[in-house]
């Protein structure tokens, strides 16, 4: 009887591709908004907007933005873990999060998400891409230290 295909990625590489990409993926357009003068917290308004009212106090936007942007980050990191492959993973995460940038900037948030569609779009994308540099970049970090500890790859049979 085949095993079953042991995953790409352990859950421990998923959890720590997952925080910090989550954490620092905002760092394009916050550094945006401060050489332009503008509101560095307007993307997190924007994010905490996809499950409040605008109008809710900052307090109340700010978690929200934390639950709304940490569950999303939970969700696309899922379904990298199954598409994403062991060899190249930093350049492939980095392409696919291109993709899901147009398709959260431009398809899903225009209709559903008004907060996040009326933000510039070059810094979010910018934030995106540095979501999928630091997934892929922790994961091939994560790989390569199991490599050396001589630790067997996740998918290696049993």
């Amino acid at each position: 009887m085949p095993h079953p295909a042991r995953p790409r990625f352990t859950r421990g590489d998923l959890f720590w591709a997952w925080l910090i990409a989550t954490v620092f993926s905002g760092i394009p357009s916050t550094a945006y908004a401060l050489l332009t003068d503008a509101d560095p917290m307007e993307a997190t308004w924007a994010a905490g907007g996809m499950l409040l009212s605008m109008s809710a106090p900052p307090v109340q936007l700010f978690m929200a933005a934390g639950v709304a942007h940490g569950t999303v980050s939970a969700f696309w990191t899922l379904v990298f873990s199954r598409l994403l492959p062991r060899r190249h993973v930093l350049p492939w995460a980095l392409a696919g999060s291109a993709a899901v940038a147009l398709l959260d900037l431009r398809l899903i948030a225009p209709p559903l998400f008004p907060s996040v569609a009326a933000l510039a779009f070059w810094p979010q994308f910018a934030d995106h891409l540095m979501w999928g540099a630091l997934l892929g970049g922790t994961l091939r970090w994560r790989l390569a230290r199991a490599s050396r500890r001589g630790a067997p790859p996740a998918d290696a049979p049993t």
